[in-house]
């Protein structure tokens, strides 16, 4: 179980990632996470150091093209610019998946990154065993982000697409569009709204994706 996330004390940041550690939820067909210490002072060793075992898809994570579109980018390829700067929460009210019809009363426009809070923030989260009815874009939602050309989406389970049907279809649509796919937030402490967003994977050299780190700040109006 994720533990609650909050603004940093004295801080506006928001960590919208979840943490890693040995037993939590992964994709059924991906590796077992082990996160242990190898070596502690407590045992009389000088310092205390930890071995970390896990797939590159593993909690909060960052899909690159190659994942689904073969000769694709890889995760260090990506431009920072994908996943730094203003980005729109927009909360899904369709209890199983994020289809057109919704998508449409967004005005969705080219060059956004937009981060999906569904019904999964609060719910599949709370517990370490993979939750297979997720909220998930369709297939036919993925092509319409991909031809109003945003730039970057977000979503608060382990994939943007459905584990029963469609999926491959679903990343192919978005990678294969040119969108950067941010995968596993927890935007439970979010708000729908504009945010600055700050979200980096692992430069993991020649990858398909790997672990990242995002954190979200509201934008402050001015009058």
């Amino acid at each position: 179980m994720t533990e609650a996330l909050t603004p940093q004390e004295g801080s506006e940041w928001i960590d919208i990632s979840v943490p890693i550690f040995s037993g939590m939820a992964h994709w059924p067909d991906n590796p077992e996470i082990e996160v242990e210490f190898v070596s502690t002072i407590a045992n009389g060793d000088p310092c205390n150091v930890s071995s970390i075992a896990f797939g590159a898809h593993t909690g909060t994570h960052m899909d690159a093209p190659l994942h689904f579109i073969d000769g694709g980018k890889t995760i260090d390829q990506m431009p920072l610019d994908a996943t730094i700067g203003k980005a729109r929460v927009i909360a899904i009210h369709d209890p199983e998946s994020i289809k057109v019809a919704e998508l449409e009363q967004h005005a969705i426009q080219p060059g956004e990154r937009i981060l999906f809070k569904t019904r999964n923030s609060p719910q599949a989260w709370q517990t370490n065993t993979f939750v297979k009815d997720f909220v998930f874009i369709e297939p036919e939602a993925a092509q319409y982000l991909a031809e109003h050309q945003v730039q970057t989406v977000g979503v608060d389970y382990l994939s943007v697409g459905s584990f029963f049907r469609d999926g491959a279809a679903t990343h192919r649509a978005l990678l294969g569009g040119g969108i950067w796919v941010i995968e596993g937030l927890n935007l439970g402490q979010v708000e729908p709204g504009d945010y600055e967003l700050i979200c980096l994977p692992l430069r993991l050299q020649g990858t398909e994706g790997g672990p990242a780190r995002a954190i979200v700040r509201a934008l402050k109006t001015t009058a």
